[in-house]
């Protein structure tokens, strides 16, 4: 079988002795669109983080690409590793004040040494593969919520991850934007071999994009599975998660 790209070995995670996360153990494949859904505050986001590397587990290890990540681990190490791990932030994080061509090419311009005519043609490149050709000048002021969207992966993706961390992609948007971004996620599996982790609350994009989710419940993995295992699996949680019931083992407060 092929070697994940991602593991978690017994991790667990807690902030003043709350607990966040517990004892969590999962693989991430190669070109694989992993989603993760659960209540909030059930530690989507957090196990992104911790992911990347941002956060680090009270207990347990990590490895990514075959990097076990430590909160000991040498700054350049870990940079370097960065350059092959992409976040996308819920509301896309753009520096208001910079134009898409900077806010783009931000990490190209800051960190390497390629001229400017090399960055420009990569963001033009970039900006493409996200369905945003011709937005170099504009300010994220101008452009909506989706478009504000693909920016924020466009900056993502310029670095030529070999893993995108999206938080929320579809957050606070129409059906229609939203199906877009879920078109886009699936696309960059297939055009550049992207490996997606998903945290979304949007159960039909769940459906549509998955290879495998994971249901986080109780700060713990209920579920791990493709979408045609959900049908199949003996969760009452899940299924009422998946479901939007009022009834069942998850108390509504």
């Amino acid at each position: 079988m092929t070697e994940p790209i991602i593991k978690l070995r017994d991790l667990s995670y807690s902030v003043s002795g709350k607990e966040i996360l517990k004892n969590i153990n999962l693989d991430i494949f190669a070109r694989e669109i992993f989603t993760v859904v659960g209540l909030s505050g059930s530690g989507k986001s957090t196990l992104l983080r911790l992911i990347c590397g941002l956060l680090h587990p009270t207990s347990g290890e990590i490895e990514v690409l075959g990097i076990k990540l430590t909160s000991k681990m040498p700054k350049d190490e870990y940079i370097k590793l960065l350059k092959e791990v992409g976040f996308v932030f819920q509301y896309g994080a753009l520096f208001d004040s910079l134009t898409v061509r900077e806010n783009v090419g931000f990490s190209l311009y800051e960190h390497t040494k390629l001229s400017d005519s090399e960055i420009e043609k990569k963001i033009a490149e970039t900006l493409k593969a996200v369905g945003m050709s011709n937005t170099e000048e504009l300010y994220p002021d101008e452009l909506s919520g989706g478009m504000q969207k693909r920016i924020g992966i466009a900056r993502s993706l310029i670095q030529e991850p070999k893993i995108l961390l999206y938080d929320e992609p579809n957050s606070g948007l129409d059906p229609i934007i939203s199906a877009t971004i879920d078109d886009l996620i699936m696309s960059l599996k297939e055009s550049r071999g992207v490996t997606a982790v998903v945290v979304t609350h949007d159960i039909k994009s769940v459906m549509t994009i998955s290879n495998r989710v994971a249901f986080l419940y109780n700060h713990a993995l209920e579920f791990v599975g493709s979408p045609n295992e959900i049908k199949s699996s003996n969760s009452s949680a899940l299924h009422q998660f998946l479901n939007g019931q009022t009834e069942g083992p998850i108390k509504v407060k």
